[in-house]
């Protein structure tokens, strides 16, 4: 296992523990990220993976373990607060956009743009085919739109790190190439990004690391100049 000790981390886990009710899923997670890099997460479904991202945002029933963020604690902190005191954003599988507005209605909903929070111009700039259809509801919107609409309201927050949950599933290979752009622009401007992902092939040249995980536990990091020597070990992973 290729790891690599981070002099200053803006997301450190260790030993983190996740349950839903009596289902103990998550069962010592550990990884770490400085500022302005990007890690995934892979793995098979139902490995833990969208769990681990839900934990850091105090969406499951019980957590235990640390995680720290620029220094600070956060296992002990309550949900509502956990997104603004960390500046996270999180994209959720699902996308939770609000169907019944306009893309520039979704974008001018959050009730305060905070610190370093992007302009709904300078989005339709970063994702321009939003822009062209900015009076489109929701509902009309394609799996593409949504996404890059999903992605775009949590900028609009001053989030700097970013929990982003399977954001290419399902998409149409432009769109892909179109996601994979915007991650590399934010990485570009000092974002930190954790990419829960199955599209490895989307995945390996945005990464500076992979962490594995199976059944709720690490059990490998790969670097990302280590990528091309452990494709027999990946492919190994991440078959059905």
């Amino acid at each position: 296992m290729s790891t690599q000790t981070l002099t200053k981390p803006m997301l450190k886990i260790e030993g983190l523990h996740a349950w839903y009710g009596e289902s103990h899923v998550l069962h010592g997670i550990d990884l770490e990220l400085a500022e302005g890099q990007l890690i995934t997460l892979l793995g098979r479904n139902g490995a833990g993976r969208s769990t681990t991202l839900r934990s850091i945002m105090g969406m499951v029933d019980r957590r235990e373990g640390s995680i720290l963020i620029n220094g600070e604690e956060f296992i002990t902190k309550p949900a509502h607060r956990i997104s603004p005191d960390a500046r996270i954003g999180f994209c959720p599988e699902e996308r939770g956009i609000f169907a019944s507005l306009s893309v520039e209605e979704n974008l001018m909903l959050p009730p305060t743009v905070g610190e370093n929070g992007m302009s709904v111009e300078e989005l339709f700039e970063m994702f321009p085919n939003l822009a062209n259809v900015r009076k489109r509801m929701g509902t009309r919107l394609s799996g593409g739109e949504q996404q890059m609409l999903a992605i775009a309201r949590i900028l609009r927050t001053g989030a700097r790190l970013l929990l982003l949950d399977e954001i290419t599933e399902g998409l149409a290979p432009v769109i892909v190439k179109t996601l994979g752009r915007v991650i590399r622009d934010l990485k570009s401007r000092g974002y930190t990004i954790v990419l829960v992902e199955q599209n490895f092939r989307f995945a390996a040249p945005l990464a500076d690391r992979h962490y594995v995980i199976e059944h709720g536990e690490v059990i490998d990091v790969i670097e990302a100049a280590d990528v091309e020597a452990s494709m027999d070990r990946l492919n190994h992973y991440l078959s059905v």
